[in-house]
């Protein structure tokens, strides 16, 4: 081995991750193989050019820049201090890709600044792969026709809020409502109208709560609704809103207006009943508003 092949120049294109230095005229004096192959531009293409790595852009995810709009090399050449942050680069070809960027002056043997030095990795793999779990959870606890909670994600909310109770008297009151009559619109219009009906009535029943409530669909067209922190005045006065938003919600089908109602009971949660017994009177009270009339609120 010679002492060339030791040269950093030779270690450095050895390196999966892209490398440059610059002076504190702010040209580039070396851009390694790493740096070819991430951003697309080439060493002839970059090397001797003042601000040239301006042209990787350096931004946030939301596409802001960073350091109130100074590049990075410039802070660091200013401020004498190393930094290390995901952000975003451009490619040559316009591409915006996430790095992993870490940015450090480059001294003398006095210690004075003499450039600053870049190395950045790509970590697109990293976050799409992030991304796609994110895709897969939300997948696991969303249900795709209503856009709200499906039934794991609603037990599992009730069991926390449950166990909060429990465990800190955390009060919260459980909402179920139920669509009337809604094998008619199926029967009549088609289930693919029928999702969209769903649709409609979850997201007016989301539209009342508060941000930190909970809905979720129960399974058919029943809906669950988790309210934290609850009196039973504020539970009818939500109830109530959620009824009147559902009968006002209107969705159109070739021509036809179609509209439906809900039926709701609910209760204060209990720590002295097991939640299974929360959730029975509950459900019992929904069915209550059924057989009184239909579209109309429950509340013990």
């Amino acid at each position: 081995m010679t002492d060339q092949d030791l040269s950093y120049e030779a270690l450095l294109d050895n390196l999966n991750d892209g490398v440059y230095f610059v002076t504190l005229q702010r040209t580039i004096m070396y851009w390694n193989r790493g740096a070819e192959r991430i951003t697309g531009y080439t060493r002839s293409e970059i090397l001797g050019r003042e601000n040239a790595y301006q042209m990787l852009g350096h931004v946030t995810a939301e596409g802001n820049a960073i350091f109130n709009g100074v590049n990075p090399i410039e802070h660091c050449i200013k401020e004498g201090e190393s930094f290390e942050k995901e952000l975003y680069i451009v490619q040559k070809d316009g591409a915006r890709i996430p790095v992993l960027s870490r940015i450090s002056p480059i001294f003398n043997s006095r210690g004075e600044t003499i450039g600053a030095m870049e190395i950045f990795s790509d970590i697109s793999g990293r976050i799409n792969a992030q991304q796609r779990i994110a895709e897969l959870e939300e997948m696991a606890l969303i249900c795709p026709t209503t856009e709200v909670g499906n039934r794991r994600y609603t037990q599992l909310t009730l069991q926390n809020a449950y166990e909060e109770l429990q465990r800190y008297n955390w009060i919260f009151g459980i909402l179920f409502a139920d669509v009337d009559h809604f094998k008619v619109v199926n029967d009549t219009h088609g289930h693919k109208v029928g999702d969209e009906v769903l649709r409609m009535v979850a997201h007016a029943l989301r539209s009342c709560l508060r941000a930190f409530d909970f809905v979720g669909r129960w399974g058919g067209e029943e809906f669950i609704i988790i309210l934290p922190n609850i009196t039973d005045d504020i539970l009818h006065s939500v109830a109530e809103r959620c009824r009147q938003m559902v009968e006002a919600s209107i969705y159109q089908s070739e021509g036809k207006v179609i509209q439906v109602t809900v039926s709701i009971g609910g209760a204060i949660a209990s720590p002295n009943f097991s939640l299974d017994e929360c959730l029975a009177l509950a459900d019992s009270l929904m069915y209550r508003s059924k057989t009184e009339g239909r579209n109309r609120v429950t509340i013990e």
